[in-house]
């Protein structure tokens, strides 16, 4: 009887919690539909970089007043050398605290606001999205410099640098030759002192870089693009 009476109890509570939540859904659907409001950024910045440069004003990073280790600078080739393929995120070159470690708990401890590793005798790479939490889905720590099977895959050569390498016009900026999805915050990878020397910025205090620095058109321009050379006024301008 008793056993009877709790499967009727089980069962009234159930239909009681159906039309508690059929109400409130009933009631719901008849609200106006709206979208919310996207507040526009307020500062000197391009609503693209928003997020980089509120984090460095957080964090207090003064990038153009960090010296320079000249002993301990990384290169491009190191760089590059720690990813199977231009624009992959790169792999964790040392052992990991936990295997089963995923968040940033761990690795935002040292990349977050990167500096200098005693451990590694290196700085520390600077992280451009802290935010994102799940570090491990991405970033895969290098078990093998072998791979087990024979393939006929060809690491893609990236992007040169230097003068008038990239460049729009003579005397131009540079423009941006990777795509910009997870790297928005551009001083973490151009200035520095764990920046690749190769690419780092004179400038980190300007911090509208798109404002000079455009993402890179695979076309290229055809025809004569003399009218846009500066003609110098050799009586006025030197």
């Amino acid at each position: 009887m008793k056993k009877r009476l709790g499967i009727i109890s089980l069962f009234v509570i159930i239909f009681i919690a159906f039309i508690v939540i059929w109400n409130y859904s009933y009631k719901q659907s008849f609200e106006e539909a709206y979208i919310s409001v996207i507040e526009s950024p307020t500062g000197n910045y391009i609503p693209a970089e928003s997020g980089a440069f509120r984090r460095l004003e957080d964090a207090h990073l003064d990038y153009s007043k960090m010296p320079i280790d000249e002993n301990h600078q990384r290169s491009l080739e190191e760089y590059y050398d720690n990813r199977a393929y231009p624009g992959a995120p790169p792999s964790i070159p040392h052992p990991v605290a936990k295997e089963m470690s995923y968040g940033a708990n761990t690795c935002n401890q040292c990349h977050q606001n990167g500096g200098f590793v005693e451990k590694f005798n290196a700085y520390a790479p600077i992280t451009p999205h802290p935010e994102m939490v799940n570090c491990r889905q991405c970033h895969v720590a290098i078990i093998s410099n072998s791979t087990f099977k024979e393939f006929a895959y060809s690491k893609p050569e990236p992007p040169k640098v230097g003068v008038g390498v990239n460049n729009a016009l003579l005397d131009g900026p540079p423009m941006i030759p990777h795509q910009l999805q997870m790297r928005e915050n551009c001083v973490t990878c151009h200035a520095g002192p764990s920046a690749p020397k190769e690419i780092r910025v004179s400038h980190p205090e300007r911090v509208n870089c798109r404002q000079c620095h455009l993402p890179m058109d695979s076309k290229k321009i055809d025809g004569d693009i003399t009218t846009f050379i500066r003609q110098f006024n050799t009586s006025n301008e030197e």
